[in-house]
This record gives C-alpha cells, structure tokens and sequence, in this order.
C-alpha cells in the first residue's frame, strides 16, 4: 500500500499520508518517493489548481520513523556518514523539493500531531490550518538530532527567527491556538470541520486562472529570497505572460458583462 494516496475532486486534490497504525511517521525511502511523487502528479497536472495535504487517522506525521533509524535501515542514519548525508539528499530532501517547486497552491490541513520531520513538512505549504487538538513540535533536539530535513531555514521563513530558534532548540510541543498565535497556522477549527475548511480554502483558490495560480505562487516563492529590484523585475516578467492568456481576457469580459467568467487554462 502506498504511503500517500491521491485523490483528485475537480480542480483539487488531496494528498493523504496513510499509515495511521504508526502516526503516518515516514520510514523509508520509497514512502518519501511515494510522497514526492504525490506532489509531483499534482504539479504535472495542469487541470489541478490547489491540494490539500492531511494524515489518515488521528495524526498529521508523526515525523520520522525512530525504529528504522535505529535499525539503520530507513530514512535516517547509514554507514558511513557520507552514506547518510546521501540517504538525506535522496529521500527525505526530495519531499522538501517537491513542496518547495510544485507550482499549485498547497494547504496543510494538521489533523493532529505534527512533529519534526511531519511539522517541517506541513509548514512548507502555502497555506496551513489546524484542527483544535493539533500538537506540534520541532522536537529532533529531544532525540540528540537536528532538523535535517532543512526545518532550520523552513521555520525561520514561517515564524521568524526568534520564535524558530526557540521551538528548535527547546524540543516543546505547543498546542493549535499557540501555533496560530505565532503564524505557523492561519486558522484553528474543530477536528469534525477541518476538511471541509480545508476544501472551502482549495475552492476560493481553485476557480481563479489556473496559469495565474501558478505564476503567483511562483512569485511568493521567489519573494522569500530575494530582493525588491529583483522580484520587480520577476514580476514584470511573469506579467507580461499572464497579460496574454486567454482566461485575462475572458476574466476582463466577464467583469464587463456582469457574469460568471469561464476560465479554461489557457
């Protein structure tokens, strides 16, 4: 069984990571592919515009799995340290790239624990709501680690770097409302409405131009890094592209004629 199962609902999709038994902990290289992979599908995709990413269960991603790294047989350590440094950049990077480049929007969706490796994920989405008895924590200090899935620079961009240096170098878990309190959430909501918020998010983005979807989330990406002169210019660029699209024009008619416009993609 796939770890992170797909499923597309119009112009969405949701992503699930589905081992729920073990708190949807990532083990092993092949559950990082599958995941990555599930990303990637969404990106290639041009008919899907927004995806939701969630946990089976009563957990987000309980992070990475502790006994495959103790057997030296998952995700984590190998021998010697450069097999280790290798195993990072092969599995467990590619799910941080893949977040990073997918051009759809993305929206977390914590329906419970989120910790380390599974906070750093879900951080990593655009846009991020929690259910109310959601629990987070950068925790890899408490295990003798640190975030090596790149949580560093990932927590930093969300929350600044005070607050981030404080949840990774204490280990603590905080509650829903306290993540909303300093902006690793948008929203806190009852467990029983969180998809459903979730999916009323994914449509108010999802009947916008999907090329135009793209380009912006491109765009706030790029802004993270870099400095005015050189996002002025990006924008410039991407719109003189979005100026020719079809779905501008039909957007600009329809606003004309009062009506509903009919964007198609193009």
């Amino acid at each position: 069984m796939t770890f992170a199962t797909f499923e597309k609902t119009g112009h969405i999709a949701v992503v699930t990571l589905n081992r729920p038994e073990s708190r949807n902990a990532i083990a092993t290289g092949q559950d990082c592919d599958d995941l990555a992979g599930a990303l990637w599908r969404a990106h290639e995709d041009r008919d899907i515009n927004a995806l939701i990413l969630t946990g089976a269960g009563k957990s987000f991603c309980a992070g990475g799995d502790l006994k495959s790294m103790r057997e030296r047989t998952g995700i984590g350590p190998q021998s010697p340290p450069d097999a280790t440094r290798a195993n990072y950049r092969n599995g467990i990077h590619g799910i941080i790239r893949a977040l990073a480049e997918v051009e759809v929007a993305t929206i977390a969706a914590f329906n419970g624990h989120a910790i380390g490796l599974g906070l750093d994920i879900g951080v990593l989405c655009d846009m991020r709501l929690a259910g109310a008895s959601a629990k987070m924590a950068s925790s890899f200090v408490k295990v003798g680690l640190i975030p090596g899935d790149g949580g560093a620079w990932i927590l930093t961009q969300a929350i600044g770097p005070a607050r981030a240096a404080e949840l990774v170098l204490t280990g603590d878990t905080i509650d829903a409302e306290e993540a909303c309190r300093i902006g690793l959430v948008s929203r806190v909501v009852p467990d029983n409405q969180l998809m459903d918020e979730a999916r009323k998010l994914a449509e108010r983005v999802a009947v916008n131009p999907p090329r135009a979807i793209r380009l912006a989330k491109r765009l706030l990406r790029e802004a993270q890094h870099a400095r005015l002169n050189d996002v002025l210019e990006l924008s410039a660029a991407f719109q003189a592209l979005a100026h020719e699209t079809a779905d501008h024009k039909e957007a600009v008619e329809a606003f004309t004629a009062k009506r509903a416009p009919n964007f198609t993609g193009n």
